[in-house]
């Protein structure tokens, strides 16, 4: 009997070490395994700082694009009270989205007091905007002038060139009409209003 025991004594001891060191290096298998994983699962400093284009990104971008395809708009225009409609292609700028912003607002009915006693009244009009319309401008220097062009020129004043010209100004670039014989009749028939002594001109959104 005291043989059996001490021969059991020592495989018991052996066995217990066994799963002693098991245990051991299983925990630290999986200490290792758990700090390289949330090593390769962390993104580096780099990729942390990558800009990635969201869905909210896109429409923002979307949002943008639509405001500025909007400031691209025509204009009504119209000489005299019952004269025929034209449009007024607008360009893609500050100057012409502010002024087809005050049209949307109220058409606008501008007189032109001058239509045939200034220098170059054969090629172009110009018509005075009310000073309460605030119109922001970056003009650029001009000399040669296709007929049908729009400018603006400071202050508040639309300048129309209905006939090709070379006149050297300073002028921000508003829009064009499409030059037809029936459009240039219409700007130089323009009749003066009776007991004004003046021509006008209409502008709106919509005809």
């Amino acid at each position: 009997m005291k043989i059996t025991m001490k021969k059991r004594i020592p495989l018991i001891l052996a066995l217990a070490l066994t799963i002693f060191s098991a245990g051991c290096g299983r925990t630290e298998r999986q200490a290792e395994t758990q700090a390289n994983g949330s090593e390769s699962s962390a993104p580096s400093t780099s990729e942390s700082q990558d800009t990635v284009q969201t869905p909210e990104d896109e429409e923002d971008a979307g949002l943008e694009s639509n405001v500025q395809d909007a400031a691209a708009t025509d204009l009504i225009v119209r000489f005299g009270d019952t004269g025929e409609a034209f449009t007024l292609h607008l360009y893609d700028n500050e100057t012409a989205a502010a002024i087809a912003r005050h049209v949307g607002t109220a058409d606008w009915r501008l007189p032109i007091y001058h239509y045939d006693d200034y220098e170059n009244w054969e090629v172009m009009q110009y018509y005075d905007i009310p000073s309460r319309y605030e119109i922001p401008s970056n003009p650029e220097s001009v000399t040669t002038e296709q007929a049908g062009t729009v400018y603006y020129s400071e202050p508040n004043r639309i300048i129309l060139f209905y006939q090709d010209a070379e006149v050297s100004g300073e002028y921000t670039p508003v829009g064009y009409f499409d030059y037809t014989e029936d459009f240039v009749t219409a700007v130089e028939e323009n009749p003066v209003l009776e007991g004004w002594g003046n021509k006008i001109v209409q502008i709106s959104d919509s005809e």
